[in-house]
């Protein structure tokens, strides 16, 4: 461990005029317990990887107890959270020693590639906070932007390039914690990070053998047929702009919305929808085409401009042969719907409903080779999904919960990134903090806005709770 960094405080004040300060304390580099190589290397990464839409750096943290949330008396009065998670992490770098690496781009084509050193390691940062979790109710209920902002590392575009993660440790004063990380999506997608981080907390809890070994044939598993072609249409949905970055749209000032989304109300959504189409939605393709809509609405975005839904579809059993067990790279390919604004805003909700779930359908190892090969073919003619792309993804059921270091699994889980599949404005459903009893029913909705957007989305918002046919 190298000692590398300065002591330095944020500090937000809350509606209650509390003061939460985070006091971060000291950076260190935690290298691999044993030597994982001896002759450096460069490793490349898969058209998946490269997609310019992954450019980015991805942040989340999780929040876990180490109390009584009652009582506040710590479980473990002897073990340091800090110590715990940078000893599994030395030990878990020795089969991961990829996030040691550096990222550089190659020539000619400037996709990004990984250098691997010798004696390289990856930073976390030591911080603590004078207060229990209770008191800001455990990050669950629309915690403050600015405090939240300071428990995760925030590097800058050329730290994460040299550093593509970054962890941070911060004890809170009833002996809880959270774990924030700064991960570059190019390395990996939020399951292959999970598998990273489920093997730490197995090591943290006292295993010694590793249970899955991570593969890492990205190029093998994930790269260009050897004549590249695009058989299925997926230039319906991208384009080609050498000057477009995924994530330059000018859309004024965005700030992120905290809802919560109950049962009955989702019962209610898809009822109405049923007996309108006769079909059966999930709570993604329901509650999605509402917030789409609701969305579109409120931007005021012209009615002959055309608008994209976009999410992600998990691919590692659908390619074929299906991605081995330990593949830690991004295996995840966006798909898209798209319309006309004004034609999303008029038609029946139901329609917008079919249309996502339709395009599922359209997920198949042709479209992921198709996406793939179109990705070698054009790759330098700037590859984009355009502008007024609204994300979304769905952290319900990603396994966050497994994630434990011997405290039980992280009772709140959310990202604080606004960059995901071209969209500058994403929608995340959550799940509520297992911490709150209270709230257990249904479920959180993370969202992004611009500012100008909020009110008249709030609105739309108010009405899912006694929700009536005819508004949709």
């Amino acid at each position: 461990m190298s000692l590398a960094s300065k002591a330095h405080h944020f500090q937000v004040s809350t509606p209650k005029k509390k003061k939460m300060q985070v006091n971060v304390q000291e950076t260190i580099t935690i290298y691999p317990s044993k030597t994982p190589f001896t002759d450096d290397h460069v490793l490349p990464l898969s058209h998946l990887d490269t997609d310019r839409n992954l450019h980015v750096t991805f942040r989340y943290l999780r929040v876990y107890l180490n109390s009584d949330a009652q009582q506040q008396q710590p479980k473990k009065p002897n073990s340091d959270p800090f110590h715990v998670i940078t000893t599994a992490l030395s030990a878990a770098l020795v089969h991961y020693y990829q996030f040691t690496g550096s990222f550089s781009r190659r020539e000619p084509d400037g996709r990004l590639e990984l250098h691997c050193q010798a004696g390289r390691g990856v930073p976390v940062i030591r911080a603590s906070v004078d207060f229990p979790l209770s008191e800001a109710d455990y990050l669950d209920d629309d915690p403050d932007e600015s405090f939240v902002e300071a428990l995760v590392p925030d590097p800058n575009p050329d730290e994460v390039i040299s550093h593509p993660m970054t962890l941070q440790v911060t004890a809170f004063k009833c002996g809880g914690f959270v774990l924030g990380a700064a991960i570059h999506h190019s390395l990996c997608d939020g399951l292959g990070a999970t598998q990273f981080f489920n093997y730490m907390a197995e090591l943290a809890r006292g295993a010694s053998e590793i249970r899955v070994e991570p593969v890492w044939e990205r190029v093998n598993l994930l790269g260009p047929r050897n004549s590249p072609r695009v058989e299925f249409p997926v230039q319906e949905f991208l384009s080609l702009d050498r000057d477009f970055s995924p994530y330059s749209e000018k859309t004024g000032r965005v700030v992120r919305e905290f809802f919560n989304v109950k049962d009955e109300w989702l019962d209610r959504l898809k009822g109405i929808l049923l007996e309108q189409s006769g079909s059966k939605f999930t709570t993604f393709e329901a509650l999605g085409a509402f917030i789409w809509r609701a969305r579109v609405k409120a931007s005021g975005i012209p009615s002959d401009e055309k608008v994209k839904f976009a999410y992600a579809i998990n691919v590692r059993k659908l390619v074929k042969p299906p991605l081995p067990a330990g593949y830690w790279g991004n295996g995840c390919v966006p798909m898209y719907v798209q319309a006309k604004a004004g034609d999303l805003v008029d038609q029946p909700i139901y329609k917008t409903a079919e249309l996502i779930n339709k395009s599922k359908y359209n997920v198949s190892d042709e479209y992921v080779r198709s996406f793939i090969d179109f990705q070698e073919l054009h790759y330098h003619e700037g590859i984009t999904a355009g502008a007024k792309v609204s994300g979304f993804t769905d952290w319900r059921h990603l396994g966050h919960s497994t994630v434990d270091f011997g405290w039980g699994g992280p009772v709140t889980v959310f990202p604080l990134s606004r960059n995901l599949l071209g969209s500058v404005e994403p929608c995340f459903f959550l799940p509520n903090s297992s911490a709150n009893a209270g709230k257990k029913d249904g479920f959180k909705l993370s969202v992004y806005l611009q500012e100008h957007a909020v009110s008249g989305f709030r609105e739309d918002m108010d009405k899912l709770k006694n929700l009536e046919p005819g508004f949709l």
